[in-house]
This record gives C-alpha cells, structure tokens and sequence, in this order.
C-alpha cells in the first residue's frame, strides 16, 4: 500500500495528481470488438462459451428459471430480506417524487406546446457480481423502471463457478416484479442486450455499473445506436474534512470505496495538515480488519491525501476532478452545498457515510465516474423516460407566426419551409 501525498499542488499539477487508474483503451476495444462479433454470429452458444471463459460456469440455460427465483425467498435470510425491502421502500419514495407533471405552455395566442413523457420500451440492467455480489443495484435500477413504466425489463449477472446466482440478487429481482433475469456477466452481457440472441431480447438502453471492460462494452455498444445510461466505469470517492472531520470516520469511507476493487480510486483532501497523519493511522488500523482488504490495498495504491491552503482552492480542486462521491465533513457546509457544480452524489456532515446512499437512503447509487460528473447525472427516473414534444397551432396562431416562420425559412434559402406557411396563409385569406 503506497497511497500518495502532495502538499499545496500548483493548479498545473492537479491533472496529474487526481490521474484515475485505467487500462489501455485500444486493447479493451479491440477484446469488446471480438466478443461483440461471436455473440452477433453464434448467439446463445456464444453466450455459453465466453462465460464458460470468464466465469468458469458451464451453463445449459442461460435464463434464471422460476423455480430458482422461488428457491432464492428460501435461501436469503429473513433479516437481509427485510433490510432490503426496507431500502426498497426508501428508493422508491425518493424516485415516485420524480414523475414530472405535463405542462402545456402558450408561448403565443393560438400556439399551444407541451412534452409527453413516454417510457422506453425495453431495457437492460447489468447487475455487477464478479467480486461483490451486489443486489443493492437490482433495487436502484429496477426500482425507476417499474415506476416509469418500461415495459420489458431485462437483468444480466455474471454466474458462480456453479452456475448459479446469489440469492439476494434473485431476492431483490423477483421482490420488485423484475424476473426476466439472464446468468451473464460482462462484455457477453452487454452484448447479448445490445444485439440479443435466441434467449436473450435485444433493449433500447442499457443500465448499470462495471468494470473498465464493461464500461468499454456499453460505449461500443451506443455507437451502434444502443443508448446506455452514463460512462460508470470503476468506483471512486473523494472526501473533504475541516478540523471537525472524524479521522476514524474519514479513514471509513475511504475503505469502503477501496474495497469495491482494485481499479477503484479514493482522493482524501484538507487545509488541516495534521488531520492527514491520523487518517492515515485509521486507514491502517482498520484495514487490517476487512475480509477484502488486498483489494483495497490495491486500491489505495491509485489513491492520494491532498493538503490544499484554503477551502476555495479546495472547492476548485473538487470541481476539477469531478467525483462519482463527495463526502463533505466542514463547519462551513452552505459554502460547498453552494458552489460544488461537478459531483454525482454528494454526503453532508460527519453521519452522512457513503454506504447510506449505496444502499438504503433513496437516492440512486449508479453514477457517473472518471469525471463525467462534469457532463453526466446519475441515473434517475428520468433516465427510464423519453420528453415527446407536441404543439398545436391555430389559424388565427399562424396568421401571427407565420410570416416569422416565412422571413426566417427565406432568409436561410429553405423555400419549401417558406412554402409550407405561406400555402396555409393563402388558405387562410
């Protein structure tokens, strides 16, 4: 473990420093490519292969059946079912407040606008399981789908060495209505929904976190015309603290995003110098404790304390990278609630942990990464929805915009434009 320091960086050093960890991307395409091309040519048997492959599962069906689902209540102990029915409850408050309202506007006497709000049809989730097997992210996708109304929903996860797939995950599946569930995982996941198979239903957006080789996947597949909903690629945090920051606190939240994998990243930055010593003690002390703790040393190793001067500097450097996390430990918290403008998800105050917003407060724990908080949100209801325009114009709304419409068509040397007003103008008189 070799986390980095860097004392008051110059601005110009600041890309350097906040690097993210990532993988040679002509090298990912061109194994995305290949697998991409087998499973448009083979199909299922295509499928079966590449997850014989990569996860050592030798699968004679590929759909999960319904007596696994039945079997999955069984097997998942009462006290996690109702911990995840619970977080249920919360994620679906959090996303029904989301349903946006249809508002006709006049923008002018006799022309009339307003957007409909349709749902995509079909969509794919990819449910992460390689090292973690994460159901928390079957309830973040599957919870807004339902809401919005999609009306074929299809769930992807990589399958054990024995074919089969956690419990928990079928759980939350089949709690929540989602139970067209596929044991796939990785690039032969998201190439089966980008393309389909025999077994497998082709979507129109494709969901869900992953590794570099997924998020390589889901960016191929949209050139192709497969809308996905955002570049998440490995997971990453960045923590702020002031004199009031909680080393052991700190040093938590850290860890807890050090060991979702060894490309993950976690960026601790402060004006208070003595503050980066004791976290750095508590990171030590509770490592030592975790089951995955070589993961998170990993992790640690693309991982850096930043000491800046002042907050404004440190606000600026935030802003900068971009986190998929913020956790925000200040006295002076209205200050960054009002200028922090690139984050996915942002945590206030020393009892805000991050694991609250992965799991059970409500808010979506899919978000953008490798800064593309610059341009991404996270994924929302609105994620699952299209905004269909609709307008209506009267005869007396065209006499008055009409002749706009025709000097602004002749001015751009669109004649048909033009024609198409002044035909219904002429009608008119």
């Amino acid at each position: 473990m070799s986390t980095k320091t860097s004392k008051y960086p110059e601005r110009e050093q600041w890309d350097e420093i906040l690097k993210r960890p990532t993988q040679e991307k002509a090298n990912l395409e061109s194994i995305v490519s290949g697998v991409f091309e087998a499973i448009k040519t083979n199909g299922d048997q295509a499928l079966k292969e590449f997850t014989a492959k990569f996860d050592g599962a030798h699968l004679e069906q590929l759909q999960v059946t319904k007596t696994e689902l039945a079997a999955a209540s069984k097997d998942t102990p009462l006290e996690l079912k109702n911990a995840i029915d619970h977080a249920a409850r919360n994620i679906e408050a959090f996303h029904k407040a989301q349903v946006a309202k249809e508002e006709h506007v006049i923008t002018q006497p006799g022309v009339e606008c307003w957007r409909k709000v349709t749902p995509i049809e079909k969509v794919g989730l990819y449910i992460p399981g390689g090292t973690a097997p994460l159901f928390s992210t079957v309830l973040m996708l599957a919870i807004p789908a339902k809401i919005a109304g999609c009306k074929e929903i299809v769930l992807c996860t990589p399958p054990n060495k024995e074919g089969k797939i956690n419990p928990a995950i079928l759980y939350a599946a089949s709690s929540i209505g989602c139970t067209k569930v596929f044991k796939l995982g990785g690039i032969q996941a998201v190439g089966a929904m980008a393309y389909g198979t025999e077994s497998v239903p082709s979507v129109y957006k494709i969901f869900g976190p992953g590794n570099q080789y997924v998020t390589a996947a889901k960016q191929m597949a949209s050139l192709d015309g497969v809308a996905i909903d955002m570049p998440a690629g490995p997971s990453e945090v960045l923590v702020y603290a002031d004199e009031t920051g909680n080393p052991e606190f700190i040093a938590s939240d850290l860890l807890s995003q050090a060991e979702h994998g060894a490309d993950s990243q976690v960026v601790f930055v402060t004006c208070v110098e003595r503050l980066i010593d004791d976290v750095k003690d508590a990171v030590k002390r509770q490592l030592s404790d975790l089951p995955r703790k070589e993961i998170a040393k990993k992790a640690l190793d693309n991982s850096v304390y930043i000491l800046m001067k002042n907050e404004k500097e440190a606000l600026a450097l935030i802003n900068e990278y971009g986190p998929e996390h913020l956790i925000i430990g200040a006295k002076n918290e209205a200050l960054f609630i009002d200028q922090i403008t690139n984050a996915g998800s942002v945590f206030l105050g020393n009892y805000t942990p991050e694991s609250a917003g992965d799991y059970a407060s409500g808010t979506n724990h899919t978000l953008p990464t490798n800064g593309y908080a610059k341009s991404y949100s996270g994924v929302s209801l609105d994620s699952y929805t299209k905004k269909i325009t609709y307008q209506r114009i009267s005869q007396e709304g065209l006499k008055t915009l009409g002749p706009v419409i025709e000097i602004m068509a002749e001015a751009e040397e669109l004649f048909a434009h033009k024609n198409a007003v002044t035909l219904r103008l002429h009608d008119l008189k």
